[in-house]
């Protein structure tokens, strides 16, 4: 009797796994069915990383975004002639056109050697840990076996991804739906120590802060006098800013030794040192950048297993804009 209940215990624990869309992704998914398709990703990615100098950090902004609504299915790259997909949501309207154009053309490079085989959400992941590594970041495998979804809408976009003002709990609340923790959010956050910021996102940390202090306190002073510099009061809203000015293009852990600083470009950003709960973090990933290359490691793989779709559930797309 005790033997029956351990393996129904095991099929049960099998079961919520494989319904919880987790624990279905492998590294080597397409063993059999494409084996090369990690070297035709790359290369389709090297190329258009020398190309443009935006792909890096516009691929894996792309990537962050997809995976926060719908999960990791390629939902964000959708477009609908009716201007009612995710991509076309506010929030989404900043996305570089070079992180869509990264996922396209690797993915036409696939169709030539494994057509009907590859899903454009699996493409993202690889293309996006190609770039962290072509920006100098952390190399590490990634698992596969998403497939692409059938749902793409702008009204599911907003209170799903993390906005610029907010607090630690906010940023908590978002990433815990998901299964993330604070350290991981905290080491997703580092990826923005790549990329740029449109000045709506922060001006009010330099004119309108408080009643009392027009100037955000938390910010150093002369970094709040460069960003005024660089953002007057009702600036061109095409001007953008780097979230970290002195490696833009690099990633690094300078991020975190920004905010030790007082000067992270964004509220959302400076709270990680300026809240007592997570300050600690920030100030070990400013002080060791192999910690914090493991941790942001550790995160984008538990981000990439989130609201999959396996087996049977959505598509593989023979065009990513498109649903079949």
């Amino acid at each position: 009797m005790e033997i029956i209940k351990i393996v129904l215990m095991a099929v049960i624990m099998a079961f919520t796994l494989i319904s919880s869309g987790e624990g279905q992704l492998v590294e080597n998914f397409y063993g059999s069915t494409c084996p090369n398709v990690e070297s035709i990703v790359s290369q389709a990615v090297t190329t258009k990383f020398t190309q443009t100098i935006t792909t890096g950090q516009a691929t894996l902004r792309l990537f962050l975004h997809d995976c926060f609504v719908e999960g990791c299915d390629a939902s964000v790259m959708i477009s609908s002639p009716n201007g009612d997909a995710e991509k076309d949501a506010s929030e989404n309207l900043s996305l570089p056109g070079d992180g869509f154009d990264t996922v396209i053309k690797a993915k036409q490079a696939v169709e030539a050697s494994c057509p009907g085989v590859v899903s454009c959400a699996d493409i993202l992941a690889l293309a996006t840990r190609d770039v962290i590594g072509l920006l100098g970041g952390p190399q590490f495998n990634v698992e596969l076996g998403r497939r692409d979804g059938r749902v793409s809408k702008a009204s599911r976009v907003e209170g799903n991804l993390p906005k610029a003002k907010f607090n630690l709990n906010e940023l908590n609340a978002m990433f815990s739906k998901h299964g993330l923790t604070q350290t991981d959010m905290i080491a997703l956050s580092g990826a923005h120590t790549v990329g740029f910021s449109h000045c709506n996102e922060f001006e009010n940390r330099l004119y309108s802060f408080s009643q009392s202090s027009p100037v955000d306190p938390t910010l150093d002073s002369t970094y709040a006098q460069e960003l005024m510099a660089g953002c007057p009061r009702n600036p061109d809203p095409t001007v953008v800013l780097a979230l970290d000015p002195q490696t833009s293009f690099t990633f690094d852990n300078l991020y975190y030794k920004n905010l030790v600083s007082g000067k992270g470009l964004l509220s959302s950003d400076q709270v990680l040192f300026t809240d007592p709960a997570s300050r600690p973090v920030v100030v070990e990933f400013a002080n060791n950048p192999i910690r914090f290359n493991e941790a942001f490691v550790t995160a984008i793989r538990k981000l990439g297993r989130v609201g999959v779709k396996t087996g049977n559930d959505g598509e593989i797309r023979r065009d990513c804009s498109k649903f079949n």
